[in-house]
């Protein structure tokens, strides 16, 4: 709860008092951390709806559907009023209220679809998603090279497909600037591009783009549109799951501009099962993911990780996470316990409390807290309970939830998927053109030899001059590799006006 007099977010209460959340403190990232079951998901809600209380957009990750309900206020029950008398010592009217939901949906069955291109991507996480070595990865950087420095748009996996078969084809005219592409690379990427089709690829590679943009709305009363990812379905892919809100995050980041310090976040973004982000990535990513969550504090965004155990986020990152909230964990194996005793360690000591022992006795709402003060200093942790959400906890119906989705003046933007011209038609186009300029010269020739046999036949008593045209050699009609060899050959080195430009994970800037 947001309490307009206190610029603050009222989010846990304890026997010493209230335990706020200032606004200005928020975009210095946070953590939210503990076992299944602890209350997590409660956390997060409580969270989201003090920042758009506060006037900030939020961004999260619904995985198993539960918090669509943010849209309804919640209801009244014995078993609420016991525990907002009982467990927080509190005596007061409690207001309910529902919040501005706005659905997204990777796949377009829960939620506006979402869908970014192959091009906006970029290289980078496209890699990573295809799970390539580095020397497919080279191939890959390679592949958008070439592709950026014709202009050519790449927008669905038609067009990636295409671009590897036409690097691959003309690796011997850019192995001169770029080094080398081997068939078995290529082959490599192409069968990793079937298996992303049949694990549903085509569907969100294509346009109309998401412009992340659109996720910075204010309802009429002043509060911050809540943008709720349904990945019920999306999260069976994990790899895809991390891959995609990763990118989101990049996004955010290239298109926001330096804001300094303000006194609330402009967005505030959750990243759910936080863990996967970090599994099996290359050093490489996580220097670039480091990068982008230290600077994006600046672009006035904050990023909220919630994951089961602290230890699942790299400590170079984890240590910029100023605003921790620790629900319970379990001990029972020696790797469990010495992840209590690490988590335990992250918070500023308080010399009351033993925050080792209190870890694996805090019951579901409970958490261990320390949040930053005024002037960035991390409060000594403290036991606490988070106050309950105001909107309703569970999920909202199919039918609301599709009212929402068709009564959204974004849904006549992006609930048809378009196909305009992109490097799949340039390149078919290219071929055409290429098999063209033969076929006209042949029937040019076949032109010029029935007019020399006319004359030859003319009764005119003379023989008719051999044609210069005729006299000629006919050239062996070469290959389509050959033509689009021979104009690769021409192109490759050229500056290209419409080259395009690429930001610190590969996604492609917007001019």
């Amino acid at each position: 709860m947001y309490v307009p007099e206190l610029h603050k977010v009222w989010l846990c209460q304890n026997a010493q008092g209230n335990i706020y959340l200032t606004p200005k403190m928020a975009n210095r990232h946070g953590l939210i951390a503990g076992a299944t079951g602890t209350g997590k998901t409660v956390t997060l809600k409580v969270l989201a709806e003090g920042f758009s209380e506060m006037g900030v957009p939020v961004f999260l990750a619904d995985i198993k559907g539960d918090v669509s309900g943010m849209c309804l206020p919640g209801e009244d029950s014995p078993g609420f009023q016991k525990r907002i008398r009982e467990k927080l010592g509190l005596d007061i009217d409690w207001q309910f209220a529902g919040y501005p939901v706005r659905f997204w949906d990777v796949y377009g069955k829960k939620g506006l679809p979402v869908r970014t291109t192959i091009s906006e991507m970029g290289p980078e996480l496209l890699s990573r998603l295809l799970e390539l070595n580095d020397t497919q990865t080279g191939v890959m950087n390679i592949i958008f090279r070439v592709a950026d420095e014709q202009g050519l748009l790449l927008l669905d996996l038609k067009d990636l497909r295409s671009m590897t078969q036409y690097v691959g084809d003309n690796s011997a005219a850019i192995k001169l600037q770029y080094g080398n592409v081997s068939p078995q690379s290529i082959g490599a990427i192409q069968r990793a591009l079937l298996r992303l089709e049949d694990q549903g690829g085509d569907i969100f590679f294509g346009e109309p783009a998401l412009d992340i943009s659109e996720w910075f709305a204010i309802d009429t009363q002043g509060r911050g549109k809540i943008n709720l990812l349904h990945c019920a379905e999306l999260y069976q892919s994990p790899l895809l799951y991390s891959t995609f809100l990763l990118w989101m995050l990049s996004e955010l980041y290239e298109i926001l501009p330096e804001a300094g310090d303000l006194d609330k976040p402009k967005i505030i973004f959750f990243f759910d099962e936080a863990h996967l982000i970090f599994k099996d990535a290359p050093r490489s990513l996580l220097d670039k993911v480091e990068q982008i969550v230290r600077l994006i504090r600046s672009k006035g965004v904050g990023v909220y990780f919630v994951t089961q155990q602290p230890a699942d986020i790299p400590e170079s990152i984890l240590a910029q996470l100023g605003n921790k909230l620790q629900h319970a964990l379990r001990a029972y194996t020696p790797k469990e316990r010495k992840g209590l005793k690490a988590a335990a360690q992250a918070f500023r000591p308080n010399p009351e409390l033993n925050a080792e022992a209190a870890l694996s006795e805090l019951g579901t709402g409970e958490v261990l807290v320390s949040l930053l003060d005024e002037e960035g200093v991390p409060s000594m942790v403290q036991r606490a309970y988070v106050m309950p959400p105001r909107s309703y906890l569970g999920v909202c119906s199919d039918g609301l939830r599709q009212q929402n989705i068709n009564s959204d003046y974004l849904y006549h933007k992006y609930s048809q998927a378009i196909d305009r011209e992109s490097a799949y038609e340039v390149l078919q186009k290219r071929a055409q053109q290429a098999e063209a300029v033969p076929n006209k010269k042949e029937e040019e020739q076949n032109s010029s030899s029935l007019r020399d046999e006319i004359r030859r036949n003319a009764p005119t008593g003379k023989k008719a001059a051999p044609s210069a045209r005729s006299s000629r050699t006919t050239r062996e009609t070469p290959s389509v590799l050959e033509k689009v060899a021979t104009s690769a050959l021409q192109t490759f080195g050229r500056t290209i006006a419409t080259s395009l430009a690429r930001g610190l994970l590969g996604s492609l800037l917007k001019k």
